[in-house]
């Protein structure tokens, strides 16, 4: 039978599975009724996929905004089309030798606010079609450039054409676009060899859940426990503004009404919780100062 459950997973995504593959997989594990995931990772890369279930999914975009930290391998001399392993390498090129002082100048230029565009094998959408299925029917689009930041960008280790780095970026950003435009600045060209998500906004890798821990407890039919790893849902709304509504003023947000709260920042999103500290969705402070319920939480 199917479960009506509300709340987020912080999946550790195995390598090899696309986003959609492993949400199905947990989906099924939870008999969830409704899930979806935010911020997808390439089958080849690992690590934080949230995962949202029920009541969740109205918050995911959140998510999808949030910043992201990553830890990446590089290897230099080699490019490939996707700007990673999923495609043969199509350019190879002398590795010369690059001192601390080399890779630290060419890394100053990605620090900051950058422009990036974005690759053609991405799920972004060109007249419907996701690029990655453009490219594979040889079409080639134009895309505009992005602008993001790159809050952190640190070497951690470089041995000979491998190169380690920690990465804290804002949404949006291709990490193997990243990497692809550092290989071009040091002259030899490079893709990603491994990936993997550490935390997604304020969410961190230790919160994160195996799927074999997920298995486990499915396999001995603790469906108690497994329910015990979903996080509230305004956890994925940490620093976020909190207005407290009386019974009225519930009564109104939840029939699609503004409001007028005291004390309500002058602009932005706020969540609305009851007077019991009950978490009850999210709204938007308007030009008259009233708040107006965007997403509600149904009870």
């Amino acid at each position: 039978m199917k479960r009506n459950l509300s709340g987020i997973l912080l999946l550790d995504k195995p390598v090899g599975f696309t986003s959609n593959a492993a949400l199905q997989v947990v989906k099924k594990l939870f008999k969830a009724v409704k899930a979806g995931h935010t911020g997808s990772l390439d089958p080849s890369a690992s690590g934080m996929l949230p995962l949202c279930f029920g009541e969740a999914t109205k918050f995911s975009q959140f998510l999808l905004e949030a910043d992201k930290h990553y830890l990446v391998t590089g290897k230099l001399g080699q490019t490939t089309a996707s700007g990673d392993g999923e495609t043969p390498v199509i350019e190879k090129r002398e590795v010369k030798e690059i001192s601390a002082k080399d890779f630290e100048m060419v890394l100053s230029k990605f620090r900051g606010k950058i422009s990036q565009i974005p690759p053609m094998y991405s799920a972004i959408k060109h007249k419907g079609q996701p690029l990655y299925k453009l490219v594979r029917q040889g079409i080639e689009v134009i895309r505009e450039p992005r602008e993001l930041d790159i809050y952190k960008l640190q070497l951690l280790k470089f041995d000979k054409d491998l190169a380690e780095f920690d990465i804290h970026c804002s949404k949006g950003t291709y990490i193997r676009t990243l990497i692809v435009d550092i290989g071009e600045a040091l002259g030899c060209g490079a893709h990603v060899v491994a990936l993997r998500r550490l935390a997604v906004g304020l969410y961190q890798s230790v919160q994160m859940v195996q799927l074999d821990q997920l298995r486990e407890l499915v396999a001995k039919n603790e469906y108690e426990e497994l329910t015990k790893f979903l996080l509230p849902i305004d956890t994925m709304l940490m620093g976020m503004p909190e207005v407290t509504l009386t019974a009225d003023m519930a009564y109104y947000a939840f029939s699609g009404q503004p409001i007028l709260i005291s004390n309500t920042p002058s602009t932005g999103w706020v969540k609305l919780k009851s007077k019991e500290g009950k978490f009850l969705g999210v709204g938007e402070v308007m030009l008259d100062g009233k708040v107006a319920p965007r997403k509600m939480v149904r009870t």
